[in-house]
């Protein structure tokens, strides 16, 4: 949970510190309480390095943090508002209200009561902030350096033997590799070969199969074996190459002496180095090492395992190997092996058909596989077999070589600002498609993305993606897919296995609730509703402080939960109403000052949203596609001005019209077929516009002319508007006169435009 905290309190203080933040905490008298809540909250994260290391052995300091992330989320809460109230009176400001009463209320709550409240929410924090951070000294907790973020967990070191009869499987990938070691590359002496992929799939048993092979042996004039693991140590990994190379050396070397023995033992040699379980993300050290081994003659290799696509990169490599998942049936016999004696064979047929479903959720990691057999070796009771296949892996007890403690080897190494982007993803079901662009939106709503990270030319979204490509690079997602080459968005997906981790790691912040789970922590925050039936259930009762709500896969919805929600989780960030089934949102979703995220999308029953909705001045992301009996959009849509992604379906003639909509940076309209006008009075508006999607709107004749204004779009999509020609009285782009536009445009995809004739010039 400490790991968790630090991604809360980098928001905090980003906040607290602000100009902004202080400017108002001046004018409403709470700027003193401001300061000293930033000084405590500082104080604390310098010590919330050591309390990750301690937490796992310490109930109490369990206890304390949990206390800490609760009060940290209040003050998240409270700036919020703060927030939320600089929006409302921009907004007011710009626009104007649609009734003096409102814009009266406005007012008068701004002189009187809600500064008074604020200052005395803003109290209270602190109060709360100085007790904890008292108590923090009976924990002996000390300073840590900030670069030390990462839990240092060494795992027992690998060496390079392996009995042929305990490999199953990957005869296909063991040739592979083979047959790269044989291949010479003249332009290089030494070539580094990758081998990656999730943690316990098989990468180090498949190098020792390869290292021991008979042709790898008499072809190389010496194999090395060097177990790297976290600490790449230039000066260790020379001492323990020399002694895989030479089996002893003299332990008065100095390092000077060491990397003069080791160069004049590959001189002229063709060796083949296996350098196991490599973690090292740091170019330099790489290149300081291979620098000391490229003097091998032609032919040499080296063979890197590691989690991380990344490592491979910064380890130069040459051949980048993606390991995959054991076939079902070696993932069968593996489980077998383990759960049975030798000489045994598994006869019993119901056993037979448990094991199938106990393998199945393997997902063809053999480490799984192993630890989910050796669980059940030489038993024979059904009902433990069943206790198997029916609990999550993370449920089971396990040893410290199974799966869920290697897997979390590889969550405690991630960097700080990844761990609650990643717990967040428990949220979803096993083989959900994520969609890239979708889940940095749910992140930014959530405030998962530090501000502190990102540098004057990067936006939120910028970040996140980077956030979601380093969850690639170190396998925790898979199966990335573009879904248009001209989009920067993706799909990918994760393994069971790690799906079953940010569960485990993501207790008592996240939850997802199915009929009959009445089990669920009071300290929850993000909150997913599944197969719930017509009433509310009572879990919910305990919650108050939520702040995602997904009720998606509810069939039919029911409005008395949604309402429930509504009126209960007045802090809620991100409400996913996705797939639902009513005809009226209820005009109660205003009151959500601080909902950044909405999403309606295919609900084919609603005609129409409240005009209240245009009360959420935090509102950062609001779908509609799939709305297919959608009219139009509410009049004072403009309101919303933090708005940065809209999705939309509507069967109105027109979208929109006079509203500045500059924070807008995604607009995408979905089979929008009646749709004639895109944009109406709005000249000079859309400036920060990067991605504009137009799909299947089969009414459109033509871009408007003011698309020229669009100066920042980066991203157009163009597809299956069958009326449209692009072309008309003047060029899209503009007059051929203008000599000042600029165009960021940097990707355009069109097709079945059977109008098009040619494109603009």
């Amino acid at each position: 949970m400490a790991e968790l905290a630090f991604g809360i309190i980098g928001n905090v203080i980003e906040k607290v510190g602000s100009v902004a933040y202080q400017e108002l905490g001046l004018a409403w008298g709470f700027k003193r309480d401001l300061k000293k809540l930033e000084r405590t909250v500082s104080i604390i994260r310098e010590i919330l390095l050591d309390a990750q290391k301690k937490q796992a052995s310490d109930r109490l300091l369990r206890i304390w943090i949990g206390q800490l992330n609760d009060v940290l989320h209040d003050a998240e809460d409270v700036l919020d508002e703060i927030e939320y109230q600089a929006l409302r009176k921009q907004a007011v400001a710009t626009y104007g209200s649609t009734s003096t009463k409102v814009r009266h209320s406005f007012s008068s709550s701004m002189k009187r009561a809600f500064p008074f409240k604020l200052a005395h929410k803003i109290k209270g924090i602190r109060e709360r902030l100085d007790e904890i951070a008292a108590e923090k000294d009976q924990f002996n907790l000390t300073i840590i350096p900030g670069d030390a973020h990462i839990m240092r967990q060494l795992r027992d070191p690998t060496h390079s033997f392996v009995h042929p009869s305990t490999v199953i499987g990957r005869y296909e990938e063991k040739q592979n590799i083979i047959n790269l070691l044989m291949h010479s590359d003249a332009s290089k002496n030494v070539n580094v070969i990758s081998i990656v992929g999730l943690g316990g799939l098989g990468k180090t048993t498949l190098a020792k199969s390869v290292y021991n092979d008979e042709r790898v042996v008499g072809t190389f004039q010496l194999r090395m074996w060097v177990c790297v693991s976290e600490d790449f140590s230039v000066a260790r990994l020379i001492k323990e190459i020399l002694q895989s190379a030479c089996d002893t050396i003299d332990d008065n070397w100095n390092v000077d002496t060491l990397q003069t023995k080791l160069r004049e033992v590959l001189r002229d040699t063709k060796f083949l180095l296996v350098l196991d379980d490599v973690w090292n993300e740091d170019h330099n050290k790489w290149i300081e090492l291979r620098d000391l081994l490229i003097g091998g003659s032609e032919g040499s290799k080296i063979i890197v395992t590691t989690r991380s696509n990344l490592v491979a990169s910064v380890m130069s490599t040459d051949f980048t190997y993606n390991l995959k998942g054991l076939s079902e049936h070696d993932c069968l016999s593996l489980f077998v092996k383990c759960a049975f004696k030798e000489g045994e064979d598994l006869q019993h047929p119901n056993l037979l058909k448990i094991a199938k479903q106990i393998v199945g959720k393997c997902k063809g990691v053999p480490l799984a596989v192993r630890t989910l057999g050796s669980l059940l070796f030489s038993k024979v009771d059904e009902r433990e077999w069943k206790f198997v296949r029916d609990n999550e892996i993370w449920k089971l007890n396990q040893n410290e070589s199974d799966i869920l403690p290697a897997l979390r080897l590889s969550y405690d190494q991630m960097p700080i600002h990844l761990k609650r982007c990643f717990a967040f993803c428990s949220l979803f079901p096993k083989d959900h498609v994520f969609y890239s662009d979708e889940l940095v939106q749910m992140w930014m709503a959530n405030g998962l993305i530090l501000e502190t990270s990102i540098n004057k030319k990067q936006e939120l979204e910028d970040v996140g993606d980077l956030y979601v490509n380093e969850l690639l690079s170190r396998s925790f997602f898979q199966d990335a897919n573009k879904i248009l080459p001209s989009l920067a968005f993706y799909t990918f997906k994760m393994h069971d296995l790690i799906h079953d981790l940010a569960i485990f790691v993501a207790q008592g912040e996240c939850s997802a609730v199915e009929l009959g789970n009445k089990d669920i922590a009071g300290t929850i925050r993000y909150l997913s509703l599944s197969k719930m039936g017509q009433e509310v259930p009572k879990c919910l009762d305990k919650l108050t402080k939520v702040h995602t709500v997904m009720l998606t896969a509810l069939q039919p919805l029911p409005m008395s939960l949604v309402e429930s929600c509504i009126s209960r989780f007045k802090y809620m960030r991100l409400l996913d109403l996705s797939y639902s089934s009513f005809e009226v949102l209820s005009s109660s979703i205003g009151t959500l000052k601080h909902l950044r995220y909405l999403n309606l999308s295919y609900n084919k029953r609603i005609m129409e949203l409240p005009n209240s909705i245009c009360k959420l001045h935090n509102l950062q992301t609001l779908r509609l596609d799939g709305c297919t009996k959608l009219k139009r959009l509410p009049e004072d849509t403009r309101n919303m001005i933090s708005l940065r992604y809209l999705v939309v379906t509507t069967e109105f003639d027109y979208l929109l019209e006079n509203g500045s909509f500059n924070s807008l940076r995604s607009l995408s309209l979905f089979c929008c077929l009646s749709l004639k006008v895109l944009f109406q009075g709005m000249d000079g508006c859309l400036t920060n516009l990067q991605t504009l999607v137009i799909y299947r709107c089969t009414s459109l004749t033509s871009l408007p002319l003011n698309i020229k204004h669009l100066t920042a779009l980066q991203q157009l999509v163009i597809y299956e508007c069958p009326q449209l020609c692009l072309m008309g009285r003047e060029d899209w782009r503009g007059k051929r006169e203008d000599n000042n536009l600029k165009v960021s445009l940097r990707s355009l995809f069109i097709g079945k435009l059977p109008m098009l004739k040619r494109l603009p010039l």
